[in-house]
């Protein structure tokens, strides 16, 4: 543990100089206050499950009435007894989630910044920001080009097979489809961190953009769960965008 001594004797620990305990105690009221933070946003979402829900399946009744020679039946079914509720379960904690990312994100920079320098300290609060602003930008750009992917996926069915979606998969992967996408529009964040603190230079970004656009397209294959051609050029084409971006 850091001491720092004064000029009467007395001796006062600095900010920086916790002890390993002191370190794991708040780590740990963070965490405390971020599940607070989802348990209070589910209950929110729960509250207000049935417009969510049907905010949620609005791609999908889209599709139907856009195409009815290939979706004919709209409405869910369910296995078993604990599915609808598996599926409220799921809603709510994808809501909830949602609905505490600027907490939870607080939660994490309350406890870095006694290791920031005035300078990183300046950035962070933008950072912060523009990481909420982009997630919820990716996740709500992947709402509104659902139903493409959900077209293109269903038209490989074939016509003579009946569509009939389980509501707690079909939650699944539209909540899965809007984290992707939220997570891939942090792009442009990472590289201007990353540029920052001196990673990256710009002259890399232009010299190795060929390498970059490959990866680009590897990483959205990755993290889209439908693996449709069209959901994954709504997603690389605008992380190409941001990379480029980025470069200026």
């Amino acid at each position: 543990m850091k001491l720092r001594f004064f000029k009467k004797g007395r001796v006062a620990r600095t900010d920086d100089a916790m002890t390993l305990t002191e370190h794991l105690a708040e780590l740990r009221s963070r965490l405390i206050r971020s599940a607070l933070a989802v348990v209070a946003g589910m209950m929110v979402v729960l509250a207000f499950y049935e417009p969510v829900l049907d905010f949620l399946r609005q791609p999908y009744d889209n599709l139907c009435q856009r195409r009815p020679d290939l979706v004919s039946n709209c409405d869910f079914f369910t296995l078993g007894p604990l599915e609808g509720f598996n599926a409220r379960l799921r809603i709510s904690l994808y809501g909830g989630l949602i609905l505490a990312l600027p907490v939870v994100l607080w939660q994490i920079w309350r406890f870095v910044v006694p290791a920031l320098h005035a300078k990183e300290k300046k950035y962070a609060i933008p950072f912060v920001l523009s990481s909420v602003v982009l997630f919820v930008v990716g996740g709500f750009f992947a709402y509104f080009t659902l139903d493409k992917g959900l077209e293109w996926l269903i038209s490989w069915s074939g016509s003579d097979v009946q569509q009939a979606f389980q509501i707690s998969k079909y939650v699944s992967f539209v909540g899965l489809m809007m984290a992707a996408f939220g997570i891939g529009f942090e792009f442009p964040v990472l590289l201007v961190f990353l540029q920052l603190v001196g990673v990256l230079r710009p002259r890399q970004l232009v010299d190795g953009w060929r390498v970059a656009v490959m990866l680009i397209v590897v990483l959205a294959a990755v993290i889209t769960p439908s693996g449709d051609p069209i959901t994954l050029a709504l997603l690389s084409v605008p992380l190409a965008v941001f990379y480029f971006v980025a470069i200026l």
